[in-house]
């Protein structure tokens, strides 16, 4: 190794003086000048003059290149000095670039547990209306809600519902890790938002309601539409716990969300984030009826149709002496001419149920009416300014 001493004059190399010179022109460019440390106290009382610190400038003899190593006090050993700094510089972006792998591994697998958890919901809550439904038919003419079958299928509701309700639990778990993953939280109590509780409270409510295993009654008095006499007869609890359940079927729009290529395909979501687009159920329902408008109205107004139809006649049933909107085919009757806004009059709801009901269906079909009339508005407007364009480009070719 080569070495020369600076004293604080003129710097004399013992060897290789031109390359020394080149070599430390560059380091010069390359780098700060330096500054001499202060002189210490002991030696400014006595009024000497400080002594120039002593710089050793070497050239490694194992590397070939002329580049020059300024070694301070601390060496070319790791530490704080420049030269630790330079050998560990990769550890800290290897490690990121592992924190980044395992962010994303984790946050797919956590898109794919939920998806799951959603499929599995809605099949239990299904399960538990379907249960109901039959329940309620055979409890009305097979047999008693004393025996033991109505017992039996009650328990299959009441337990159905309580997988659904730990599976709905443990959805909005993995909601909560999927926003403190996406936002980089430590703690779970960031994600809970007022909001976010109250709309958790307002879904475990809905799918908790369910009948009740055993037998339960209350005194019912309703007054007859044509001749106005009041009647007064004994109901099932079970009819007012049975109805709600039909609620459960929001979880059809969320296993849609879940499963729409808009939400699970990664450019689609680059291009919604890019543009401030929040895919949601309300924006898939939108391309929904965008893409296939008459498919969705098909679809929203049969089950319409069949659900508040089934639901008028069990409401109808305790009041209604001569069969009539008591009977399913008589109660579609009674909400198809709901549904078109007729109202021939031939046949009227007696409780404020089905009264309820028929108002319910009314405003849901003048509102998608409404909607269809807006997506026409909308193609119509399209059609427009399509017919602008080819005039403009035909005039143009004039």
């Amino acid at each position: 190794m080569s070495s020369c001493r600076y004293n604080g004059g003129v710097m004399r190399p013992l060897s290789n003086l031109s390359s020394s010179r080149r070599n430390l022109h560059e380091l010069d460019s390359e780098s700060q000048p330096l500054q001499p440390p202060l002189a210490s106290p002991a030696a400014a009382a006595a009024g000497g003059t400080p002594a120039a610190p002593e710089i050793v400038v070497s050239k490694p003899e194992h590397n070939n290149s002329n580049n020059l190593a300024l070694y301070g006090p601390g060496g070319p050993g790791p530490g704080p000095g420049p030269g630790g700094a330079n050998n560990g510089g990769g550890k800290p972006g290897k490690k990121k670039n592992q924190n980044i792998g395992y962010k994303l591994g984790h946050r797919r697998a956590l898109f794919e547990k939920r998806k799951r958890l959603s499929d599995y919901a809605l099949i239990f809550g299904m399960f538990g209306i379907v249960v109901m439904v039959i329940e309620t038919e055979l409890s009305w003419g097979a047999y008693t809600k004393e025996s033991l079958y109505s017992l039996a299928l009650k328990c299959l509701i009441s337990l159905s519902t309580i997988i659904l309700l730990g599976l709905i639990i443990v959805y909005h778990a993995r909601e909560i890790q999927l926003f403190m993953v996406d936002n980089g939280a430590d703690d779970w109590r960031i994600a809970m938002t007022y909001e976010r509780i109250f709309f958790i409270c307002l879904e475990i409510l809905v799918c908790a309601i369910h009948p009740i295993p055993g037998n339960y009654t209350f005194t019912w008095t309703a007054r007859l539409a044509f001749s106005y006499t009041p009647s007064t007869t004994t109901a099932d609890v079970d009819i007012i716990l049975s109805i709600p359940m039909f609620l459960r079927l929001y979880l059809i729009a969320r296993v849609m969300l879940l499963h729409s290529k808009l939400f699970t395909d990664a450019s689609s979501r680059s291009i919604g984030a890019l543009n401030k687009i929040n895919f949601n159920t309300r924006f898939v329902m939108k391309t929904l009826m965008t893409i296939c408008p008459g498919t969705v109205l098909l679809v929203f107004s049969i089950s319409l149709w069949i659900i508040a139809a089934w639901t008028v006649r069990a409401c109808e049933r305790y009041h209604d002496q001569q069969d009539v909107t008591s009977n399913f085919l008589g109660a579609m009757w009674l909400i198809s001419i709901t549904f078109l806004s007729i109202g021939y009059g031939d046949m009227v709801p007696n409780t404020y149920c089905g009264k309820g009901v028929c108002l319910l269906t009314g405003i849901m079909v003048s509102v998608s009416e409404f909607i269809h009339w807006i997506l026409r508005l909308s193609l119509l407007q399209l059609i427009l300014k399509l017919v602008e364009v080819i005039k403009k480009y035909l005039f143009a070719g004039l």
